[in-house]
């Protein structure tokens, strides 16, 4: 009658903790039971069909969820299971060279080791005939008619792994990144607002995440609490969704497409920057094959910072590529400082290391000098010199208030200064989003009924720079005529 056998594990009883810092850099545990665990197994097998057949990769470091992913089905299917040497982790050639000599049909690589494959599959390294990848924001597509599935997901280890998944198609026109697919098995998603209701498709929302869930943080009742919420969509009291932190947005096709974090929304002198989208647009440039964008801190002054790798030699120049970002973004979320290097540092999950990039040079920020062309912005040119106390000859149009030596209440003042002498109402927000002497010249000419007279007030107030003080009362006195 089974009295004497051992009692089995239970679907509530923990499968296994794993240890991750988050975005906080310090460790907790999330507890991931049996039914989390199942969860996924059972949809990766019935996803990917694995079979005795098929020899499947071991490529997650142990302490990264996603070596349960790559574990956990391949022995449940009773397929062979090859574990990667360590050191060819941060290694995609060695790492592709590697599959192929172990005739590897199904394959997990993290994010950004999988778009370094792309790049050498591309010239002619073979790969396994199914890639799997997650981990981080995916910008790659497979060329057209590539031999091989990519398949991106999405998943925090909370929600045991994998949330969602899809296959990236080649290049579509007006999609710029792959998606994130749509929800897997038992995993229900809800995009929603700040006060936890659904936003509409289009709309960007956090993601929430209910159905296999961790059980929580091991010996953390307050963080569990914080993390895992009530289900206000449960049709039964006791539901739970774990908030991500992770914003992402639905598509018109039915596909999700992520975001980004929301802790990587940064403040950079009172303007929201999305951090990702800042990367997304220094990779469209044909001489970056990677790049990762941050805020560094400097002298107390948060400065806008991008890391790139170049395509070629010599390494294109940060001014250019600061002049290919002003054409795609707001001045704001232009970098102040860009820093070419060999590789971006990877953790050994394989994730970016976003701590380990060097710090800027103040001299990386990218400009060149280049004096005023108009008479206003000459005077504007004045009025930057005047407010920092440095020679306006010294102040390009180009060069930043902030890298200057601005800083929020002499940025009040500069906008003081302009508007007495314009007689115009121009906003902080016009030099928070572009502070260059050409920006805020642009700005100013801006309004077609405005111009007219913005510009004869350059040139009368350049003229009384150059008089007397009799001169200049005599010429004001005619004026006021």
């Amino acid at each position: 009658d089974g009295a004497d056998l051992p009692p089995f594990a239970g679907p509530e009883n923990l499968a296994y903790v794993l240890y991750t810092s988050g975005s906080t850099g310090r460790p907790k545990g999330v507890g991931v039971p049996c039914s989390g665990l199942l969860s996924l197994v059972g949809w990766h097998l019935e996803r990917y069909g694995l079979s005795p057949a098929h020899r499947v990769s071991q490529v997650a470091a142990p302490g990264f969820d996603a070596s349960v992913w790559e574990i956990f089905p391949a022995l449940a299917a009773g397929a062979s299971l090859w574990l990667a040497p360590g050191e060819l982790r941060a290694a995609p050639a060695d790492l592709l060279a590697w599959m192929r000599r172990c005739g590897i049909d199904v394959a997990f690589l993290p994010t950004p080791v999988a778009e370094r494959a792309l790049d050498l599959i591309r010239g002619g390294a073979t790969s396994p005939a199914v890639i799997l990848t997650g981990g981080d924001r995916l910008r790659a597509r497979p060329a057209a008619g590539a031999p091989f599935a990519l398949v991106n997901h999405y998943g925090p280890t909370e929600a045991s792994v994998v949330a969602t998944a899809g296959t990236v198609r080649p290049a579509e026109e007006g999609v710029p990144s792959p998606s994130i697919g749509r929800p897997i098995g038992n995993v229900r998603l809800h995009l929603l607002g700040a006060a936890l209701e659904p936003v509409p498709p289009g709309a960007r929302g956090e993601i929430f995440l209910g159905g296999p869930l961790a059980r929580g943080y091991l010996g953390r009742p307050e963080l569990t609490a914080a993390a895992f919420v009530p289900d206000p969509f449960a049709a039964e009291p006791g539901g739970r969704l774990y908030r991500t932190g992770d914003l992402a947005r639905l598509r018109q096709d039915g596909r999700l497409e992520f975001v980004g974090r929301a802790d990587h929304q940064v403040k950079v002198r009172g303007v929201r920057i999305e951090l990702g989208e800042v990367e997304a647009a220094l990779r469209a440039h044909a001489a970056v094959s990677e790049a990762v964008a941050g805020v560094r801190d400097r002298a107390g002054d948060a400065r806008l910072a991008a890391w790139f790798v170049p395509a070629g030699e010599p390494p294109v120049s940060g001014l250019e590529l600061a002049a290919f970002l002003r054409e795609r973004l707001p001045e704001a979320m232009v970098p102040s400082a860009f820093v070419a290097v060999p590789a971006i540092p990877l953790t050994a999950n394989g994730k970016v290391d976003r701590r380990s990039l060097p710090d800027p040079e103040p001299a990386a920020a990218g400009r060149q000098h280049v004096a005023p062309r108009t008479e206003l912005e000459e005077v504007l040119a004045g009025m930057w010199g005047e407010v920092l106390g440095i020679e306006p000859q010294g102040i390009g149009i180009h060069d930043s208030f902030f890298d200057l030596g601005g800083h929020s209440l002499l940025a009040t003042e500069l906008i003081g200064v302009v508007r007495d002498a314009f007689d115009l109402d121009v906003p902080l927000r016009a030099l928070l989003e572009a502070p260059t002497v050409a920006g805020m010249a642009e700005a100013l000419l801006r309004d077609p009924g405005a111009r007219e007279h913005v510009e004869a007030a350059a040139g009368l107030l350049l003229r009384l720079a150059s008089m007397s003080e009799e001169e200049a009362g005599s010429l004001l006195a005619g004026s006021a005529r």
